[in-house]
């Protein structure tokens, strides 16, 4: 679709324009503030990516070797370096916990984003655990489990605007602001045609549009937006509204595990530990400490 990018790369993109510390610091004040006595988790949407009609075997892991996890440092809350400058994030974790799940022992490597499928190809590591879309192409050259995660589209607006979820013709003759050239400019193009839609540049510009009353509503990446809700940027100005958007020809089919394609085994076991992981509650855990503010 034209003009049409990955959400995860458009994502990429607009958290390059703010600091990496003070992103950083965003995500690590949620976590305090979402730890077990803070009370904030209450009422925090918690995705559900597997079937549970569909109950997934454990292989046969007999003998299998140290599996070694590539992950990039760079892409809070999903995976980045913490404060005492060791790996974390919501991937990183469940990756440690599927590994002990399976009884397996694994090492973490850091490499640069754009290096981790080649060295995965390699043979330098087993398992990249970071934030590359699952798409057609990837499949073709590697395999990957089911996603345990995806990137929701969200809208956002002032609480104090009393404005009615977004849904049919609720739009009509509001303004709704979008970020040029990502698959949420694209999906408003197709499906909001009675809003007056407002193209920025960059999400922290539409950001501001939104808490200055500029524009009625924010339509974007739920992941960032999140992000900026919960952080002192919004000053508490904000919220979402509707539910999440998640058609995957326009946001992706989010991230999974991904392995060589002659490690079907490993594969398969590191599928069933995520559904364990869900189904046992491990895995709403970790999401309460990463994401505080569901982008779901």
């Amino acid at each position: 679709m034209r003009n049409t990018i990955s959400v995860v790369a458009c994502f990429l993109r607009e958290i390059k324009s703010l600091r990496r510390n003070e992103f950083i610091g965003i995500v690590l004040a949620a976590m305090l503030v979402s730890a077990p006595g803070g009370g904030s988790a209450q009422g925090v949407a918690i995705p559900n990516f597997w079937d549970p009609s569909v109950q997934l075997d454990r292989p046969d892991l007999t003998g299998l070797r140290t599996v070694r996890f590539l992950i990039d440092d760079d892409f809070p809350p999903l995976h980045f370096a913490a404060l005492d400058t060791n790996p974390t994030g919501f991937s990183v974790e469940l990756a440690r916990a599927a590994c002990e799940r399976l009884g397996l022992t694994c090492t973490i490597q850091v490499r640069r984003f754009d290096t981790l499928l080649d060295a995965l190809a390699d043979k330098q590591g087993d398992v990249v655990a970071a934030a590359i879309p699952l798409t057609a192409s990837l499949r073709q050259r590697f395999a990957v489990t089911a996603p345990y995660f995806k990137f929701p589209a969200r809208f956002v607006v002032r609480k104090d605007r009393d404005l009615p979820a977004p849904t049919g013709t609720a739009l009509k003759g509001k303004t709704v602001g979008i970020i040029g050239g990502t698959a949420h400019e694209a999906f408003a193009k197709a499906f909001m045609q009675m809003a007056a839609l407002k193209s920025f540049p960059e999400l922290r510009a539409a950001q501001t549009a939104l808490k200055d009353g500029d524009i009625d509503y924010l339509f974007a990446d739920g992941l960032g937006l999140a992000l900026w809700v919960g952080g002192e940027d919004a000053g508490g100005c904000c919220d979402f509204s509707g539910g999440p958007y998640l058609e995957s020809r326009f946001f992706g089919e989010g991230i999974g595990f991904v392995v060589r394609k002659d490690d079907e085994t490993l594969r398969r076991a590191f599928d069933y530990a995520l559904q364990q992981l869900w189904k046992e509650g491990k895995y709403a855990e970790l999401y309460l400490r990463f994401f505080p503010i569901s982008p779901f």
